[in-house]
């Protein structure tokens, strides 16, 4: 991946988080961009999309989002100016749901091996 598509995905997370903080406040609070991949030619784009909640509302903030792409995209094309603005498709991000579960699985094992878990660190 070239420098200047790593710096335009970059950029498009950048605006478009801005933009569901300060247009979708209420409706985008538990919404988070966790990552873009703009294809190489600038027509396409993926946005990682991760959401708190059950799996009903990760549901239904994705439709909400999907149904929204149209107006965000034209906010975008008034902040960011190129050549080609991407299409974007929303696409849920389960990262944070995976790393969870493998703490879990880490976890347990410690308990039947009969070793405490370690506390987290927290630094302050």
């Amino acid at each position: 991946m070239s420098n200047r598509t790593l710096r335009v995905n970059v950029l498009i997370q950048r605006e478009l988080s801005d933009i569901l903080r300060k247009r979708y406040q209420a409706e985008a609070t538990a919404i988070t961009l966790t990552e873009v991949r703009v294809s190489p030619d600038l027509r396409d784009a993926r946005v990682f999309v991760s959401v708190v909640g059950s799996k009903e509302v990760q549901e239904e903030r994705l439709r909400w989002l999907r149904g929204r792409a149209k107006e965000i995209r034209e906010e975008l094309s008034r902040r960011i100016v190129l050549k080609y603005l991407p299409k974007f498709e929303y696409v849920p991000d389960h990262a944070a749901e995976h790393g969870a579960r493998i703490f879990e699985v880490l976890e347990e094992i410690e308990r039947r091996e009969g070793r405490p878990a370690e506390e987290p660190k927290t630094e302050e």
